[in-house]
């Protein structure tokens, strides 16, 4: 990935169980934003499910990652080929803010914000209320490895293989982060 699409690419932890990450896209933030909410532009690097852009709005992200990159990689035998999950819209400002709880028991939430710098948009995504650092570990190497690709998409570059470098990415992250979200 290019130094000069990104800050420092690794997500951090700006309280105890909330993890910030961010990435320095090509804009404007119009495409941005349709990468984050169109259904068919986001299953190209994260999830695709449909959703409606109004508060108070459940919508499902369906996970394929096998599907994500060429070759996919070594999928961890603990993970499943497809994963679904279903989450809330609680904010919306097109193309600046969008705010989901993360899971039907909305144990988390994800806020995403795009922030005009010239030609480029800053996207920082806010991941709060992990639970466990497992998850942590889970989550941190997973919007890693996803932002990593929709850089790709975006550049017309080619990603790394998704799960190897996710797999990767959770061992860095296992080092870089404290030993619990408490701590």
């Amino acid at each position: 990935m290019s130094d000069t699409l990104t800050l420092d690419a690794y997500g951090s932890l700006i309280e105890p169980a909330t993890l910030k990450i961010q990435r320095l896209l090509p804009g404007p933030a119009e495409r941005i934003w349709a990468y984050l909410t169109e259904s068919d532009l986001r299953r190209q690097w994260l999830a695709s499910g449909a959703m409606e852009k109004m508060p108070g709005t459940s919508f499902e992200f369906v996970w394929r990652n096998d599907e994500l990159t060429d070759p996919p990689g070594q999928r961890p035998a603990d993970m499943s080929g497809e994963h679904r999950m279903t989450c809330t819209i609680t904010e919306c400002d097109a193309p600046h803010r969008l705010v989901i709880t993360w899971g039907e028991k909305q144990t988390g939430e994800v806020t995403f914000e795009l922030e005009k710098m010239g030609d480029k948009v800053m996207l920082t995504i806010i991941h709060r209320r992990v639970p466990s650092r497992d998850i942590l570990l889970n989550v941190s190497s997973g919007w890693h490895a996803h932002l990593d690709v929709l850089v790709a998409r975006l550049t017309g570059t080619t990603p790394a293989p998704h799960w190897d470098h996710w797999a990767y990415l959770r061992v860095e992250y296992d080092k870089r982060l404290p030993a619990c979200p408490g701590n």
